[in-house]
């Protein structure tokens, strides 16, 4: 059968409403990984009525990951430990499709369609791909393609919605003219225009670095108590805490310019209780910065207890196979 008859065959399939979401397997969750994406995730999931999960798919992106040298022991891991998170963290696979993205190779195989639609000038334009390769000697080829797999993820299951931060905008808008472009080269309407859903997180609420608050929390930074993880028990939460940078006035006040330091715990006191930054200011106006992050600490804890102990179980009790839900895949898709 000709190509351009297949198209015509396909492009009679109703349109659906679809979510696709991807995360890279880097091991644990930390905090700015929860709040920054999975906690709406998890929120968009249990708020949506229906009971049919093919609408809502979530991916761990492994082939993601090996853009850059992966220990292959390190690497099947850090899927374990971030697959059995997400469930701890709420993703249920009976509400969405959690999946591992290398166990659908129509994911590599659409892959390279797309970069045969691409040039090589168009992808050097992009400002992460510059900001990546510009601390590299030798630029790995698979960061150059990175967009063009990431269009593949969303563009396979003809996503409508793609919810992503904002240092994955130029990267969507990129997939949205992909699209645009294969639809118009081969005269069908084959591929939805995706919409960008820009993850909701105020800039001065974003969560930071407990060593280094004008940085991001990541996973990479040297300070090993800069970042607090899904996993970590109550001691070393307290420890982390305990040694987060502040500044030397003892009053707890919000002001992420000024005072980044204390703000940034402020910000994790917010974003665990949907309170105001500066009501939670008024609240504990009569502790100092030391008796804050005692109090922060506990709220942590108990907050973050039951993510962890679901986890933990899912990490003891093999579950992977069964929620990835690939013949499912096949059967709604291919």
């Amino acid at each position: 059968m000709r190509l351009s008859s297949v198209l015509r065959s396909v492009t009679k399939l109703a349109p659906r409403q679809r979510t696709f979401s991807g995360i890279q397997p880097t091991g644990t969750l930390h905090l700015g990984n929860y709040f920054g994406a999975v906690e709406q995730w998890v929120n968009e999931i249990e708020s949506v009525k229906s009971k049919e999960p093919d609408g809502r798919l979530f991916c761990v992106v492994d082939l993601h990951a090996i853009t850059l040298p992966q220990k292959p022991e390190e690497l099947r891991s850090n899927i374990y430990k971030m697959t059995a998170s997400l469930i701890g963290c709420g993703l249920d696979p009976e509400k969405a499709i959690l999946f591992q993205q290398s166990h659908v190779h129509q994911h590599a195989e659409l892959n390279w369609i797309l970069i045969c639609l691409l040039t090589e000038s168009r992808l050097q334009r992009l400002s992460q791909f510059k900001e990546k390769a510009s601390n590299l000697k030798e630029v790995p080829l698979g960061l150059l393609l990175y967009p063009a797999l990431q269009a593949a993820d969303i563009l396979l299951y003809k996503a409508t919605k793609v919810p992503v931060g904002e240092d994955q905008l130029q990267n969507v808008e990129l997939t949205r003219k992909i699209a645009s472009k294969f639809n118009s080269r081969f005269k069908c309407k084959l591929f939805p225009i995706p919409e960008t859903v820009l993850v909701t997180e105020e800039s001065s609420r974003r969560i930071k670095s407990l060593r280094h608050p004008e940085k991001k929390m990541s996973k990479s930074d040297s300070d090993q108590k800069s970042c607090l993880y899904l996993l970590d028990d109550p001691d070393t939460v307290r420890s982390k805490i305990k040694v987060a940078v502040t500044d030397v006035t003892s009053k707890v006040t919000f002001d992420p310019v000024e005072r980044p330091g204390v703000s940034n715990l402020v910000c994790i006191h917010s974003r665990i209780t949907g309170q105001d930054p500066h009501q939670i200011c008024e609240e504990v106006c009569d502790l100092n910065t030391g008796q804050y992050k005692l109090l922060l600490s506990d709220l942590v804890i108990n907050h973050f207890k039951p993510m962890r102990e679901r986890t933990l179980d899912n990490l003891i009790i093999p579950t992977l196979e069964m929620i990835y839900k690939v013949h499912v895949i096949y059967r709604i898709y291919f």
